[in-house]
């Protein structure tokens, strides 16, 4: 079955984060972007005015110290974990990891309070060791899409962790038809979220990291922010572009390799 990819419309075309892993698709489809065509790509374009578009919604207050999650089993694990934990789930505080790279430090810290099953998942796969020695695949330097994409151990943009879990904040501040779900936001400078295919529920393994300030609709889930350590390291890996292998959809490999030596909770 071919995983389906996830369209992000914004600024009149299409942008694309590639598949979270929990998909039972297989491989990723293509939608068209801003040009990245050449085998380096590096040219920068005018910035957006992003001030035409909305915000984030702020975080919702926790109904409760804790919560329940469900993780459903999906297919095409890149790399054998156990599930979760899924009964009395922390909501509340904040989790450290700290990812060790091959081009730098990357500082996270994960909310619980805005999205309480992802951090979970999150610092599961850490403790299990699931994002060691694992590619960064994918870097955008697209105006209205600024993004390096990790945690598929197969550097393919295709793996996951053999289950799935459903969107949390800001998805869920919205009504299930609410036709601002499909209108772009921005996702700001320093932004963590979880990529996902257009299956339902289909969160994994793979997340993106936003280094400057980038539109998608609310359907991606915001689980933390990076620290000004880890965007530098972004950043000098977005200097030197992508090898634009992904073309319309946007992207491709970074032209400088990165990889998760290690991920640990600080």
């Amino acid at each position: 079955m071919k995983r389906t990819s996830l369209l992000i419309a914004a600024v009149g075309v299409t942008a694309l984060v590639l598949a979270g892993c929990s998909s039972n698709d297989s491989e990723s489809d293509s939608a068209s972007s801003s040009t990245q065509a050449s085998a380096k790509s590096t040219t920068k374009s005018a910035p957006l005015d992003m001030s035409q578009f909305e915000q984030l919604p702020a975080v919702p207050a926790p109904a409760g110290a804790t919560v329940d999650c469900t993780y459903a089993p999906a297919a095409g694990a890149a790399k054998t974990v156990d599930t979760p934990t899924s009964t009395g789930v922390p909501a509340e505080g904040t989790v450290n990891v700290q990812l060790t790279t091959t081009a730098g430090p990357i500082g996270m810290e994960l909310n619980r309070t805005a999205a309480p099953c992802t951090v979970n998942s999150m610092v599961s796969l850490v403790e299990q060791k699931y994002f060691d020695d694992t590619p960064c695949h994918r870097l955008v330097t697209s105006p209205g899409l600024q993004i390096l994409q990790c945690g598929d151990p197969s550097g393919q943009g295709t793996g996951g962790p053999g289950f799935g879990f459903a969107n949390e904040y800001p998805t869920t501040v919205y009504a299930e038809n609410d036709p601002a779900l499909s209108l772009p936001v921005v996702y700001p400078r320093g932004t963590l979220a979880m990529a996902h295919s257009s299956q339902p529920d289909s969160n994994g393994s793979q997340f993106f990291l936003v280094y400057d300030d980038s539109l998608l609709p609310p359907d991606y889930t915001v689980f933390g922010t990076i620290d000004e350590a880890g965007l530098a390291t972004i950043e000098k890996i977005a200097a030197d572009g992508d090898d634009g292998s992904m073309g319309a959809t946007g992207g491709g490999a970074p032209n400088t390799p990165i990889t998760i030596e290690t991920a640990v909770v600080a």
